[in-house]
């Protein structure tokens, strides 16, 4: 996709941004040790970023592994090169294999048979805006999920989607380790 010059989004500094987003800044430089790039740039909006930031931190019955697990599908269905190789890296702090990674991003987890039903759901769910097979749906269902986690799962996605659009727009640049393209 070709760009015009004047829609170029360069990376917004802390002193580019409003007061309550320099706080954000430091607060995510303090826990993190960075500002991700793709956070600063929600910085853009005075209020973009913290909004998002409390919908990503919303309690949730998902586990942290699990999250990270959605976050590749969705990441890999979108074609977001900057959240797939975030989530690379988070899903390896969380306990998963390079290759355990590369498994979720092609559509399955044969290693976990429950974590397979999420994965396989939440792909279905994403590609198809929502709607999934009965048999993806049923699967879920016998692996142990409930109604409750199909809103869970919905609201993961709607998060992870937001990230990937805008770095799909913005084309900021990647500052994680970038993750393996599939083969």
């Amino acid at each position: 996709m070709q760009k015009m010059s004047n829609t170029t989004f360069k990376v917004p500094q802390r002193e580019d941004v409003s007061p309550n987003n320099q706080a954000i800044f430091d607060n995510l430089k303090s826990a993190l040790g960075m500002v991700p790039n793709l956070y600063a740039t929600m910085a853009y909006s005075n209020t973009g970023l913290e909004n998002y930031l409390n919908f990503q931190n919303g309690k949730t019955s998902l586990s942290k592994k699990e999250k990270e697990a959605i976050n590749l599908v969705v990441s890999q269905v979108n074609g977001c090169n900057y959240c797939l190789s975030a989530h690379t890296l988070l899903g390896k702090m969380n306990g998963f294999t390079e290759e355990q990674t590369i498994e979720i991003r092609k559509g399955g987890a044969a290693f976990d048979s429950k974590l397979d039903a999420l994965v396989k759901f939440t792909r279905d769910a994403t590609i198809n805006k929502g709607r999934v097979s009965e048999v993806t749906l049923t699967n879920f269902f016998n692996a142990g999920y409930t109604h409750a986690s199909i809103v869970d799962v919905m609201i993961a996605i709607a998060d992870k989607v937001v990230m990937n659009y805008i770095h799909n727009l913005t084309e900021v640049p990647i500052d994680f380790p970038l993750a393996a393209p599939l083969n």
